[in-house]
């Protein structure tokens, strides 16, 4: 399925996936002895080590009708070498305590090859290379939205608060997900079919539960049209009634003390608006508290203050698709995103963090100048710079490493010529030092819409890249290799034919 018209414009929303992750060790064997005897072959050569090289791990390197994004299921709660999820983007992801990866949902294939809003879950085993079909439908069902063009599967709610083998959330992509202490999983919103099988933004708050399989329905509304009212309650006090509006591409992250985090997204409500709130969930009372930001009114203007200063009154502008990362101190940092405003596609490439302790945003990095236009400033690969940052885009993936910088891949957005206005799809991988405050460019093109090289599956290159993507889907695992997997973007097919829906999953190793 290639781009096309109203389609590829809706691919643009985001989702921004944040993820603790535990995993795969690799281990190399070394050869002992002091030479290679007399009559006797050499050594083989080591493996290659795949240091700052990334692999093609599993999935299509092109969607064609012999090699393609379809899914195949297998037998559900069955690991199986042949299962694979569909093509799909703006999913959500997970790692549980044992190291696995989870994803869910997202805009894509069902077994049909059906284009759907998905509720399927699945689980990827990083030693076995093997996914399962866990929870959720394989088909898309006959709900239909013909706005977006979607079919999906309504949501089952059941009892708040009650789990329930038959409950689970409705199709839906563009949510915020987290894990928590205990390896749970949880969802909130997006863009999804509520319990009458009707599409549109959701507040629902969702938890999984890996050992006994079940979901709960935990908080907001479980009706499109119910999730269009927010309480926001008194800024600064948790209550039972507070409940943030329905939106889709917001962002979020997960405290030590296990509390989630909510920031943006964009919502419909007399009219589509982008929201700068900032809330809490506290697992622990099952009560939200509104932070920060403009409750109620969309299109906040951002108050940036003076770069790298806190203050109680900077506050980033409403956006959509956001990347998020939380460092060892619990600070909240979020990256560019989309604010709806100027002659483009509205696209940020700020870079602020947020104390939870003092209440206070301070803005880092990036311009606070008109959205529209912000290319990046990539200087040489491998060199960071002050002068160095990436461009404005949205629908990016991240991660943390544990040295505790700060990591950023694709996105659609700017490159560094500007070469299409509305923006273009990317591949560049960027990592920041907050030591230093400094941007670096490590890996891909400064230039966008680029195919991918995929090399030979399972074999690490120098010359391996995945093509330009965005809305993908992203975990870290205990070596502290990068994974990341789907999107829309570029195949290994010649950038003529238009970029696709991925099923496409890479690791890369940063050491």
């Amino acid at each position: 399925m290639r781009e096309g018209g109203y389609f590829e414009f809706f691919m643009k929303a985001s989702t921004i996936q944040v993820t603790i992750a535990l995993g795969v060790v690799l281990s190399l064997s070394g050869c002992g002895g002091g030479g290679t005897p007399a009559g006797s072959s050499p050594p083989p050569p080591p493996p290659p080590s795949g240091a700052h090289e990334w692999t093609w791990i599993s999935g299509a390197d092109a969607d064609l009708p012999t090699d393609n994004s379809d899914p195949v299921y297998g037998v559900q709660d069955v690991a199986s070498p042949t299962n694979v999820p569909g093509g799909r983007n703006s999913a959500m992801s997970w790692t549980d305590a044992s190291g696995n990866f989870w994803l869910f949902g997202g805009f894509g294939l069902d077994a049909n090859a059906t284009f759907s809003a998905l509720n399927d879950l699945w689980e990827f085993s990083p030693s076995s290379s093997e996914w399962t079909w866990v929870s959720g439908s394989s088909t898309a069902g006959t709900n239909y939205n013909a706005q977006y063009t979607v079919y999906g599967q309504q949501g089952v709610y059941g009892v708040l608060g009650a789990p329930s083998a038959s409950n689970v959330p409705g199709g839906r992509a563009n949510a915020v997900s987290w894990v928590d202490a205990g390896g749970n999983l949880w969802l909130f919103g997006g863009l999804a079919f509520d319990s009458a099988g009707t599409f549109g933004y959701m507040n629902d708050l969702w938890k999984f539960d890996p050992g006994s399989k079940q979901w709960t329905w935990v908080s907001g509304s479980n009706t499109v049209q119910g999730a269009q009212t927010a309480v926001f309650g008194t800024q600064g006090v948790a209550a039972p009634s507070n409940v943030p509006l329905g939106v889709t591409g917001a962002t979020g992250w997960i405290d030590k003390a296990g509390n989630l985090w909510l920031f943006g997204g964009v919502a419909y409500v007399q009219g589509y608006g982008w929201y700068n709130n900032l809330w809490e969930f506290a697992p622990s009372t099952g009560q939200w508290k509104w932070v920060s930001g403009g409750g109620s009114n969309p299109n906040q203007p951002g108050n940036y203050g003076t770069i790298g200063v806190p203050s109680a009154s900077n506050v980033p502008d409403g956006r959509e698709g956001t990347v998020s990362w939380i460092d060892s101190r619990g600070f909240l940092w979020l990256f560019g995103g989309n604010d709806g405003k100027g002659s483009g596609p509205g696209d940020l490439n700020d870079l602020w963090n947020f104390n939870p302790t003092s209440g206070e945003w301070t803005w880092i990095s990036g311009s606070n100048g008109p959205a529209a236009g912000l290319p990046g400033q990539y200087g040489m690969k491998a060199v960071a710079s002050s002068s160095n940052v990436p461009g404005g885009r949205m629908s990016a993936a991240s991660w943390i490493d544990s040295s505790g910088k700060l990591w950023l891949f694709g996105g659609y957005g700017y490159d560094s010529t500007l070469s299409s206005a509305g923006g273009v799809t990317l591949n560049d991988l960027w990592e920041f030092d907050p030591s230093t405050n400094e941007w670096m460019w490590i890996n891909g093109s400064n230039i966008g819409n680029q195919p991918g090289t995929y090399g030979t599956k399972g074999t690490p290159a120098p010359g391996s890249v995945p093509g330009g993507r965005y809305n993908s889907s992203s975990w870290m695992d205990s070596s502290g290799n990068f994974w990341i997997f789907a999107g829309w973007g570029y195949d290994n097919i010649p950038v003529q034919a238009g970029s696709t829906i991925l099923n496409d999953l890479w690791r890369y190793d940063p050491r």
